[in-house]
């Protein structure tokens, strides 16, 4: 997938295209990027998603502080394994954000993106205050040859809907299993390795404690997670701890420390990829270093029989 920034002129002559944040790039969002590529495809063209640097809502409202399910870095990760041709990643600006519907398809779609066929999600509005709907978009793209298709809602069998707000829900209830099926892939950390207390090497479990540079991305509720980590090319299973250390501090920092099973080189600094598979137990607070470290060894082993 080639990836085009704001100002960066486009090779083609007419594109499939679908505009959206797409954050947490979910089963909704890949049922639609599916449209486009087989759409592109039909038509000899290529398949394009355009999406924003930052959340339109962030510049919109200077106080909106987001919660994304995935970082710039990552959405565009998720959107490369969906087969698309192409991202144009557009700086939201003031300036955007004042474009009619209108304008929007006129100057940046049509004129600068040279999109021929534009799908637009089931419920997706655009444009300054977001006040028309679909039915002006279509008569806008006729006007300039431009084919506008809404797509479908795209429903589980069970009856839940793919949004990003119902995979935040999930996550911060710690119901794993209902944000991946919801993605359709593991709810995952990109991140660095940094120094922490040590603690975990004193009594036989040392961790990799992960930061990562952004406040905005959602942290699942606190607990003990099954986790695959991706390191130097290699796939380890881990257990990794989300929450506040209570039987070693009372602080309120909350951190995240995965043990990787079976590794023990020294990984300080290096990139880390961290997969969430299954919430295993809650945070708890145990009255001595041996009580925990028996519970250690019982998660250890639940994490070896689920992974």
């Amino acid at each position: 997938m080639f990836i085009y920034k704001n100002n960066d002129s486009v090779p083609w002559d007419k594109c499939v295209a679908t505009v959206g944040f797409f954050d947490g790039v979910h089963g909704g969002h890949r049922f639609l990027l599916n449209e486009v590529n087989n759409r592109a495809r039909t038509g000899q063209s290529i398949s394009v998603a355009i999406t924003f640097s930052e959340h339109p809502r962030k510049i919109l409202k200077s106080d909106f502080q987001p919660r994304l399910l995935t970082t710039l870095e990552e959405k565009l990760l998720q959107l490369e394994t969906t087969g698309l041709d192409a991202c144009v990643v557009l700086n939201f600006t003031q300036q955007l954000a004042q474009l009619s519907a209108r304008e929007f398809i006129t100057q940046v779609l049509h004129e600068r993106l040279h999109v021929k066929t534009l799908f637009v999600g089931h419920d997706h509005r655009f444009g300054h205050n977001r006040e028309e709907g679909y039915e002006e978009y279509y008569n806008y793209g006729k006007a300039l040859g431009m084919n506008v298709i809404r797509a479908e809602q795209f429903v589980l069998d069970r009856g839940e809907h793919f949004s990003s707000s119902q995979i935040r829900k999930a996550l911060e209830a710690g119901d794993i299993l209902l944000a991946n099926t919801l993605l359709t892939y593991p709810y995952t950390f990109l991140g660095k390795v940094i120094g922490g207390y040590k603690n975990g090497r004193k009594i036989g479990f040392p961790t990799a404690n992960i930061w990562f540079d952004s406040k905005e991305k959602i942290i699942p509720a606190t607990g003990v997670y099954a986790v695959y980590v991706y390191l130097k090319g290699r796939k380890y299973k881990g257990m990794m701890n989300i929450g506040y250390r209570p039987t070693f501090s009372a602080g309120n920092s909350l951190s995240m420390e995965v043990h990787i099973i079976d590794f023990g080189a020294d990984i300080y600094d290096h990139q880390i990829n961290v997969e969430c598979m299954y919430r295993i137990r809650n945070e708890m607070k145990f009255n001595g270093i041996d009580e925990l470290v028996e519970q250690l060894k019982k998660d250890k082993q639940t994490v070896n029989n689920l992974l």
